[in-house]
């Protein structure tokens, strides 16, 4: 936090609306005067991230979490996490705890001066249910007995009103009765339903008597069997925020034609005396369309069910606990999160905005180690047999702390690996690498001079042969006598580490895989998931669970957190050091 908002003072104006609104509420004082049942003040931003627990949150919940929780930080605030639980039928405790778990990883709490704010819309059913009640009593709310084709068929359109229920006018005391024995399981579901009575000429839909409660014989997973009837999310949303003295509602564009209703339900309930001014008010922001890849929750679920991929951890799925376990990390998303800002229009933000992100976040930092991942053979000719000479290398990037302390050491030897495109028979013109006649120093090695290969029946070469030059170790005088233009990487064949790396890339190559109706099947990658048997140096064979390294040419990888053991590590391919995607 900064010196400024510790010692109480406002930020320096921002283009992000969402930060004007707050700044102008904290000038104007507008929620200064409030206090919580116990009398204390409530901080002036108090904002929530309320997501419904039927499935793993994404990219898109990310961007919601940045910008609730960090503006709450910002401005001394506070910020609620909440399970908009009242579907019955949808949610689960195993959504509960991976939302939990998901957004702690992203580096944030509900914790405030000692007191944990975690909520559950389904606590607050039995002011709900008084909540209806009050506006059943105020002739605000009427029991329909309507189905729900002829509810859709009296709504009217966008040019037409809607037509009046012939249950609009039932009397106060009879949708009284009827909505208890809707809660004491006296009805079938879809018998019966509670609606708000606004306007059904209104000009928006979302105003001509919303459904505010349905019947449902489920059982839930926070308050059991207690309950038949649950309230609709657009009813039950400013009810939880209000409980909650929110202040600063905020969610995405397409809520915002829910907002009259939001302020409807708000005004009338603080009318009958249920809640005090100042009410909370909803704001809108753009959500974050990233391209190359989908955030439906049904059709993730639907690439998990027919296991298109293996879970939705699966490191090319846009879940957080997939992104986790590719390698992203908590600062990379968040910097992403950040560098996208919060606007009030729709646009689409490509995928390499999120990758560059991570490589911004993972540069300064990562390891370094190096890794053959489509090897050949490499036998240095004049090298001794049965000896090894060592070679150190930083763990290190420069502009890492430890640069200078740390410092990695593996052998040379007589056989080595090398990368496949590192050695040319017949090279094309501006080659540098390896072919008959060329030097190339080895990296962190000597100067070699390539003399020929060998190829087996069908005339694919299967080794390359070279000559050191003794006097040439790097980080010796006489490596400066040798100037070569090519530099590879390679590993002792002798000491390697082999192991299984998995090559991801983006699950779709199309930008819009699900845009316009498209089945968005037919745009998966064929190339998303490529396996390997690759061989790394030796450091990496203590490489722990979920630690990252930079591959040094190939990119970020991640020690696989499911299924590496110790001494025996899995890597996954986060992101390449360049983007390839440029070109396509």
């Amino acid at each position: 936090m900064s010196n400024e908002l510790k010692n109480g003072h406002i930020p320096a104006p921002s283009s992000n609306f969402l930060r004007g609104i707050i700044e102008a509420d904290l000038t104007a004082g507008t929620y200064s005067s409030r206090s919580d049942s116990q009398g204390q003040p409530l901080p002036q931003v108090v904002t929530r991230f309320p997501p419904e627990p039927n499935g793993y949150l994404h990219i898109g919940h990310a961007k919601s979490i940045c910008i609730n929780f960090g503006l709450a930080r910002d401005y001394n605030g506070r910020c609620h996490l909440r399970f908009d639980d009242t579907n019955p039928e949808k949610e689960d405790q195993e959504y509960v705890d991976t939302i939990i778990d998901s957004v702690k990883w992203l580096g944030f709490d509900w914790q405030h001066n000692g007191n944990e704010h975690l909520y559950y819309a389904s606590n607050y059913f039995d002011v709900m249910y008084a909540g209806a009640q009050a506006l059943i009593r105020s002739g605000h709310a009427y029991v329909d007995q309507q189905s729900a084709d002829e509810m859709r068929a009296t709504r009217g359109t966008l040019t037409e009103p809607g037509t009046d229920s012939p249950w609009r006018n039932r009397p106060a005391e009879e949708s009284l009765r009827l909505f208890e024995e809707m809660r004491d399981g006296k009805h079938p579901d879809g018998s019966l339903i509670l609606r708000a009575k606004i306007d059904m000429a209104s000009p928006n839909i979302n105003l001509r008597d919303p459904a505010i409660y349905r019947i449902r014989h489920a059982t839930h997973h926070n308050t059991g069997d207690k309950w038949c009837v649950y309230p609709m999310y657009s009813y039950a949303h400013p009810i939880e925020d209000a409980l909650e003295n929110i202040s600063h509602s905020i969610c995405t564009l397409e809520f915002e034609d829910q907002r009259p209703f939001y302020d409807w339900v708000l005004e009338r309930l603080a009318t009958e005396g249920l809640f005090k001014k100042p009410l909370p008010h909803q704001y809108e922001f753009a959500r974050l369309n990233l391209t190359y890849i989908i955030t439906s929750k049904r059709k993730l679920k639907q690439l998990v069910d027919e296991n298109i991929v293996s879970g939705w951890d699966d490191p090319r799925m846009p879940t957080i606990v997939g992104l986790r376990r590719r390698g992203y990390t908590p600062e990379a998303i968040r910097l992403m999160c950040d560098r996208t800002g919060a606007s009030k229009n729709n646009s689409w933000i490509d995928y390499s905005i999120l990758e560059g992100a991570l490589r911004d976040d993972l540069d300064p930092k990562a390891p370094r180690a190096v890794a053959v991942l489509r090897p050949l053979k490499l036998i240095i000719d004049n090298f001794p047999e049965g000896e090894s000479v060592e070679c150190s290398a930083p763990v290190y990037p420069p502009a890492h702390p430890q640069h200078d302390s740390e410092h990695r050491k593996f052998p040379i030897t007589k056989t080595l690996w090398i990368e496949q495109e590192d050695f040319m028979e017949v090279p094309v013109k501006g080659y540098f690498r390896l072919f008959p006649g060329n030097k190339v120093r080895l990296r962190y090695g000597y100067v070699v001079e390539c003399t020929g290969c060998d190829k087996d029946e069908n005339g694919n070469i299967i080794a390359v042969h070279c000559n050191y030059f003794p006097d040439s170790k790097s980080g010796t005088e006489g490596s400066a006598n040798y100037k070569v233009k090519g530099n590879l990487h390679w590993v002792s064949a002798e000491h390697a580490l082999a192991a299984e790396v998995r090559l991801y890339d983006r699950l779709f190559s199309d930008p819009h895989p699900d845009a316009g109706g498209k089945d968005f099947k037919l745009a998966l990658n064929a190339n998303s998931k490529e396996i390997i048997h690759a061989y790394l140096e030796p450091t990496l064979k203590t490489a722990e669970a979920g630690a990252i390294y930079q591959f040094e040419r190939h990119g970020y990888f991640v020690a696989d957190r499911l299924d590496s053991t110790p001494g025996k590590p899995v890597f996954n391919r986060a992101v390449t050091l360049k983007d390839s995607w440029v070109a396509k």
